[in-house]
């Protein structure tokens, strides 16, 4: 009974998460950074990263916080979240339409994003992470939002055009006017008033991932499993709805690019900020260091790090084409880790 309660909880929590994310929390955020004359490249690299990933931040955060050594679970979410959006989310990108990618910025993202997880595998290795590890996270992620704004110099490039599918958009127009939608109206103030949409939805999503970590942690009890299991599946699943589902909108209207760009993206911001910002928070606090110890984080990076080389290696074989045998692949490679870590238990 008690992990049917959790498992019902954290799925409420997932679905609040989502729809939060995709109507109020990016749609305040686009408003902001056009107020702040920001170009759609740092847009992108900072305050879009921050909405698709905000529910691994909070996460990452409440977890380190909280008193008993549950930072397994932050580290767990951010690692499989981040095998997620790579295999899982691009496999499914792949599977909806064919696209052939624009080289440069992806080049740029998995050279940043290689160097992110050869930093998360340092510290886990170590055992904990430091001061230092936490610095030199969000120290990266700068470099990597100067790097965006100034790509395009460097390495000129077009946006590929696209025309939008008008059943996609039918849909959409039809799936905003849901229950859930109408019952989250209740708690935002009308759409001009952005800023304070901001701020609830900062509210709600704290306050949505207080209750996942505190779900996972009892669950993890229940079922007697580590803790890291439960943040390299389930929440990392689950925290990462918002991006699959901008993901396969934006994949539909034929702008593959852009969703393979988020993914990417956003696990980059996943693990220097995700991870880098929490650490920071809880060292000045507390002291000492970040434990990073346990088989499954260790063996789960070592697996990502793979996945990031044979992604790339794939890329260069197909010449930057993504199709349905990159998304039969990827899929495949990510159902494989989740059985792995299944018959590991």
């Amino acid at each position: 009974m008690p992990t049917l309660l959790y498992s019902l909880a954290m799925l409420l929590c997932f679905v609040l998460l989502a729809r939060i994310v995709d109507k109020f929390f990016v749609v305040s955020l686009d408003r902001i950074s056009s107020d702040l004359k920001l170009s759609s490249d740092a847009a992108g690299a900072t305050l879009m990263a921050v909405g698709s990933s905000a529910p691994e931040l909070f996460v990452a955060l409440f977890a380190v916080l909280k008193k008993g050594n549950h930072e397994a679970i932050g580290i767990g979410s951010i690692v499989g979240s981040a095998l997620f959006n790579l295999l899982g989310i691009i496999g499914m990108v792949a599977l909806v339409r064919k696209t052939v990618l624009t080289w440069q910025p992806v080049v740029r993202d998995i050279m940043f994003y290689l160097i992110a997880v050869a930093l998360l595998l340092w510290g886990i290795f170590d055992g904990s992470f430091s001061m230092w590890n936490a610095v030199a996270f969000l120290i990266v992620y700068v470099i990597y939002v100067v790097a965006v704004v100034r790509w395009r110099k460097i390495f000129p490039y077009k946006d590929h055009e696209y025309t939008a599918d008008e059943t996609t958009e039918a849909e959409d127009e039809a799936e905003s006017a849901n229950v859930v939608d109408k019952a989250l109206g209740l708690f935002f103030p009308k759409a001009e008033r952005y800023y304070l949409v901001f701020f609830m939805s900062i509210v709600l999503i704290a306050g949505l991932s207080w209750v996942l970590v505190e779900s996972a942690i009892h669950m993890a009890h229940v079922l007697n499993i580590p803790e890291a299991i439960i943040g390299l599946t389930i929440l990392a699943v689950g925290t990462s709805v918002p991006d699959l589902i901008s993901s396969l909108i934006v994949a539909k209207q034929g702008r593959g690019d852009m969703a393979v760009s988020n993914a990417i993206g956003s696990n980059i911001f996943d693990i220097l900020v995700g991870l880098g910002f929490p650490f920071l928070v809880a060292m000045l606090l507390y002291g000492g260091t970040i434990n990073a110890g346990g088989q499954n984080l260790l063996e789960s990076s070592f697996i990502l790090f793979a996945s990031v080389v044979g992604f790339a290696l794939l890329l260069l074989l197909k010449r930057w084409k993504i199709d349905w045998v990159t998304g039969a692949v990827l899929l495949g490679l990510y159902v494989f880790y989740l059985a792995r870590e299944i018959i590991l238990l």
